[in-house]
């Protein structure tokens, strides 16, 4: 054993769970930044249309369920918590429970599978804040590795593509072009993101190599060696001055559309739940510009609680628990580093507002 541990932690963004939350929930999440109180509005109206509740709480309650369950089953046999970024249950009040439990070390799994500011320096600053509120006493906190390019992602990420593809109407499935989607984040948040090896040695954007890797071995996973696809932005959130990842995934269907392509998958493949970033921004908007544009539209479903998902968890923890467990990733970018070198995905101005 290199590391002993004695709890596993599900670290996520968190969300509102009715009409009265949905304010002090996104002020939690714009903290610290000049965001305007009319942007923070619109977004607010989004969670209006579903009721004031983000689906993403209930997404971890199950995911936490499914985890436990396996681990209970399976192995190791560790105690597994739930904590948030910006809403209940917060990661300050769960590391404090875990320190009243006698947790001594942990692992946390990161609901974001890639590497950039908000999707991993950030929940590393979350679990410092939290071991420093809960004072002497609070446990270790060791975050688990990136696992974009894991089977345990990708297959599952291939399988919702295929079956999006079988919603098209026949004559239009083969040649129906395949269109990955995340988070678009600032443009200088990505060149300091780590280094790409295609980007020469002081190259950054690992976060946008990352999800074209992504983007890659799931559509090859579909289409066999060499399959196109399009990788686009969506959610953007920052100040117009500030430059963000492009294309938006609204101008490039209607690109797609001048084209004379006729049908369009989109996977959410930045995701790992369809939260309302997916159901607004995909299932409302992208569907609403697929449609005046005459586009087939079909939206692939996110990873959730699939079992190889599931089983991919917990073969992440059995990695930092025996050094013999293989190492498994499909691209060339991986397996990522346990541990974070140091300067790596500082933060920048317009990071990410809502889930």
């Amino acid at each position: 054993m290199s590391d002993r541990y004695d709890a596993l932690l599900l670290l996520s963004f968190g969300g509102p769970e009715g009409p009265d939350d949905v304010m002090p929930f996104l002020r939690n999440v714009v903290r610290g930044r000049d965001v305007p109180a009319e942007r923070l509005e619109q977004v607010a109206e989004h969670y209006r249309r579903f009721g004031g509740v983000s689906p993403i709480n209930a997404q971890n309650r199950a995911l936490l369920a499914r985890v436990r369950a396996e681990l209970a089953e399976h192995g190791p046999r560790l105690p597994v918590y739930w904590g948030n970024r910006n809403w209940h249950p917060l990661v300050e009040d769960t590391v404090a429970r875990m320190r009243e439990d006698g947790v001594r070390r942990a692992l946390a799994f990161v609901t974001s599978a890639y590497s950039s500011y908000s999707g991993c320096r950030q929940y590393q600053e979350d679990l410092d804040r939290a071991r420093a509120a809960a004072g002497p006493g609070a446990p270790v906190l060791d975050k688990i590795r990136h696992y974009f390019d894991h089977p345990g992602f990708v297959e599952p990420n291939a399988d919702a593509v295929r079956a999006a593809l079988g919603t098209l109407p026949a004559p239009l499935r083969t040649g129906a072009r395949l269109v990955f989607t995340a988070h678009s984040i600032p443009t200088a948040m990505d060149r300091a993101s780590g280094p790409d090896p295609g980007a020469g040695p002081s190259g950054g954007r690992l976060y946008s190599a990352q999800l074209r890797q992504a983007g890659r071995l799931v559509a090859e996973a579909v289409r066999g060696p060499g399959a196109e696809f399009d990788l686009a932005w969506q959610s953007r959130s920052g100040p117009a001055r500030v430059p963000w990842l492009e294309p938006d995934i609204n101008d490039h269907l209607a690109t797609l559309a001048q084209a004379g392509e006729r049908a369009v998958v989109v996977s959410p493949v930045g995701f790992v739940s369809d939260h309302v970033e997916v159901l607004w921004d995909l299932d409302e908007e992208a569907a609403a510009t697929a449609a005046k544009l005459g586009l087939a539209f079909a939206r692939a479903d996110t990873v959730g609680t699939d079992p190889r998902f599931i089983d991919m968890v917990r073969e992440l923890v059995l990695e930092r628990l025996d050094p013999t467990t293989p190492r498994r990733a499909l691209s060339p970018l991986g397996p990522a580093h346990d541990r974070c070198p140091p300067g790596c995905c500082p933060a920048h101005l317009g990071q990410p507002t809502r889930r």
